[in-house]
């Protein structure tokens, strides 16, 4: 347990501190988790924001990769209760002194009231965090440290990548909404089947967008093969010399991730149609991220991620969609429908999820919805 319990944050202080700082971290998040029924948004806001701490750890370009590991392993010990919040943010907040964000540097400082608001949790809530966090804080770091420009190895390698990064936090998705709810916790087995490929829909959307930002900070998390395979090297392709063969690679990319999407949608109208709060901050997600590859798809020689961002108005016309039909599953599948016209399909592999880790084996459980029906993955 923590060490410094005269030194807490009192509870709606510390509640009152992470609905400051969403919207500081993340536009996306500050739009969707509102959407939540309050008891619910409490926690998947904290299940963001110490996502966002340990993605803050391993973006800082200031730390040694040795420094990092030392603190996604003391991070993972803070939200599992065995290290002290305030000992953690004193130690790391003065290294943040390179990328870092003056906002996620001020939510590392804060660390004690997000664990604050994490140790009012159930303890199903709490288990699934924790897991969350430790998945993320080992896997995330063995990607990060051997990143180039030349990408991943092959598809199998992003879409670990992809697990790590998002997969896991679809699990965690999953885990939240059955405790919340005993009457979606009787989805929970199709839902387990499809909350990895919720989550790397939305990742490969953000790697096929971001793919400039990240070259220029000398990593790529493309599958190199399939590059190669179309006669492109990742490694030296540069803005001003962008092939075709380029956009066509691209185009496969985007329909694997089209797929996803197509589960996602799934994933979203498992959730009972009155839990019209979850579907929205599901459904907004979700259309941004389907607009968003049609800007991709048709602007391939796009050199910026700027470029192929959804506009505010598309952005407010996804929330008024989501506000007058989260409750509608026909309405819904039409309004997907048109959001995918044009887009490439790429089905997916019968055993693509077969190499990924299931974390909620290796973890005990004491679940309020009853037993857990993992992943089938190997």
């Amino acid at each position: 347990m923590t060490t410094q319990a005269a030194a807490r944050t009192p509870r709606h202080a510390a509640e009152a501190y992470q609905d400051l700082i969403l919207p500081e971290v993340s536009r996306t998040f500050a739009l969707t988790i509102p959407q939540l029924e309050p008891r619910l948004r409490a926690v998947i806001a904290n299940a963001y924001l110490l996502c966002r701490i340990a993605d803050t750890i391993e973006d800082e370009q200031a730390l040694a990769p040795d420094v990092k590991q030392e603190f996604h392993d003391r991070f993972t010990r803070v939200v599992a209760s065995t290290e002290d919040p305030h000992s953690f943010a004193r130690d790391l907040a003065p290294l943040l002194r390179g990328n870092t964000l003056a906002a996620e540097r001020d939510l590392v400082v804060h660390t004690a009231s997000i664990i604050e608001v994490t140790d009012g949790f159930n303890l199903a809530q709490r288990e699934s965090l924790a897991r969350c966090i430790r998945t993320m804080c080992t896997g995330m770091p063995s990607f990060e440290r051997r990143a180039s420009t030349a990408g991943l190895a092959d598809l199998r390698e992003m879409d670990r990548y992809c697990y790590y990064v998002a997969g896991v936090v679809g699990q965690t998705l999953t885990d939240l909404f059955c405790d919340y709810s005993p009457q979606i916790a009787e989805q929970r087995a199709a839902m387990s089947r499809l909350d990895v490929s919720f989550g790397q829909g939305l990742q490969m959307t953000n790697i096929l967008k971001d793919f400039w930002e990240d070259r220029d900070r000398g990593v790529c998390w493309m599958p190199h093969d399939l590059f190669a395979r179309a006669g492109v090297d990742l490694g030296a392709i540069r803005r001003t010399d962008v092939p075709a063969a380029f956009g066509k690679a691209y185009a496969q990319l985007i329909g694997i991730a089209h797929s996803h999407l197509r589960n996602a949608l799934d994933y979203t109208l498992l959730i009972p149609e009155k839990e019209a709060g979850i579907r929205r901050f599901c459904l907004i997600a979700l259309g941004l991220a389907m607009r968003t590859l049609a800007s991709i798809l048709a602007k391939p020689d796009f050199t910026a991620g700027a470029q192929v961002k959804v506009s505010r108005k598309v952005v407010k016309k996804i929330v008024i969609v989501s506000r007058l039909f989260a409750g509608y599953s026909r309405v819904l599948q039409r309004w997907f429908g048109r959001l995918a016209e044009d887009l490439p399909l790429q089905a997916l592999a019968d055993d693509w999820h077969g190499l990924l880790p299931d974390p909620r084996a290796a973890w005990p459980r004491n679940d309020a919805c009853g037993p857990a029906h993992a992943m089938p993955l190997k």
